[in-house]
């Protein structure tokens, strides 16, 4: 194959404008003068998710004691966020942030892990999934809010669909990141961990 120098000279201004592309959205990810950080990850009974595959309940009609209707429900899991500043400033000097340091969380993304290391999705654990949620953490400041971590439709498919009847159980960690920008533009991510064990769990009704 005869390669011309024309050629040449386009394949390298071609990789020089992909290296440049890339290397400006990594300069873009990390130029945010605060960082956001994940003081707690909670859900209503403790530290740990027990995910119910599936319930059984007996109100309303024509749901009975006789004849419960099985019900699926996603659930729900709380965080808190505050922002700190990168650079605290020189010692015996207060730095106090702006409101251009405020950051708005746009979207979130739910993924799920075994502890014994496996981890195909739809075979050994739910499908990762993305969501939107919109709140603002103000500068300075902390931001709770509550969020699906485990949607109605995993309950509906494999492996957890299987758990209604096998009795088994899955020990999971689900890893959440929430991803926003503060003021001036700058993209901002922070990561947590929690615990998720999916099974049909005693209903407290039964």
């Amino acid at each position: 194959m005869h390669v011309t120098a024309k050629f040449v000279k386009l394949l390298l201004i071609l990789t020089l404008v992909a290296s440049a592309s890339a290397c400006g959205e990594f300069t873009r990810q990390g130029r945010s003068p605060v960082i956001m950080v994940v003081d707690s990850l909670e859900v209503d009974n403790g530290g740990v998710l027990l995910s119910d595959v599936v319930q059984r309940v007996t109100t309303p009609a024509p749901c009975s004691e006789a004849n419960p209707c099985l019900v699926v429900f996603d659930d729900m899991a709380q965080v808190t966020l505050r922002l700190t500043l990168k650079d605290p400033g020189p010692p015996g000097v207060t730095v106090s942030p702006s409101d251009l340091n405020s950051v708005t969380v746009n979207r979130y993304r739910v993924e799920y892990r075994r502890t014994d290391g496996r981890g195909t999705q739809g075979v050994d654990v739910p499908y990762a999934f993305d969501s939107a949620a919109t709140f603002t953490i103000p500068a300075g400041g902390t931001r709770g809010t509550g969020f699906e971590i485990v949607r109605h439709s995993a309950k509906l498919e494999a492996p957890l669909m299987a758990l209604r009847s096998s009795g088994d159980f899955i020990s999971t960690i689900a890893t959440v990141t929430f991803y926003g920008r503060d003021q001036a533009g700058n993209d901002i991510s922070a990561s947590a961990n929690i615990g998720v064990n999916f099974g049909n769990f005693a209903d407290e009704s039964n």
